[in-house]
């Protein structure tokens, strides 16, 4: 087996019109058509490379949102979806400016990346970073959080 490439992750989400403000406006995705034949509610985006398949929760057994990551999320030990950003600073100012809140970093993963985390409206875990190799951030230990009993 050879696995190509990830061609798209499929999330599930609560409010159909936030999500596509979320993913068209704040991440700038380009909307496109689903199939014909796909009667229950969502919507697909697609990036360079890469396509979000959103599903309305109402039309299925799954529930939108990953779950409370707890303090992990703010060092990226939960379930995300990493997306490379040529410019770290600018997107965390685009993202602030249309109130997205920033849940962790930026921080230095240790290899050359620069990392930030936020939540989707839903709760969807997404990870931001760029490559900068030059960096003179400090990079933190990320030990195991501990877990509760």
């Amino acid at each position: 087996m050879q696995i190509k490439k990830l061609d798209h992750s499929a999330l599930v989400v609560s409010d159909l019109e936030r999500a596509r403000w979320f993913y068209g406006t704040v991440l700038g995705l380009e909307e496109i058509p689903r199939p014909s034949n796909f009667t229950f509610g969502g919507c697909w985006f697609r990036g360079e490379g890469f396509e979000f398949h959103l599903i309305l929760a109402s039309d299925t057994t799954a529930t939108a949102g990953f779950g409370d990551a707890g303090t992990g999320a703010t060092r990226g030990l939960a379930h995300h979806l990493g997306l490379e950003v040529s410019d770290l600073q600018a997107t965390e100012a685009h993202l602030r400016a249309h109130g997205v809140n920033i849940v962790g970093g930026p921080l230095a993963r240790g290899d050359g990346a620069i990392q930030l985390y936020v939540l989707d409206p839903d709760g969807n875990f997404l990870e931001f970073f760029v490559w900068d190799k030059t960096s003179t951030m400090p990079v933190e230990e990320r030990a195991p959080m501990p877990r509760s009993t």
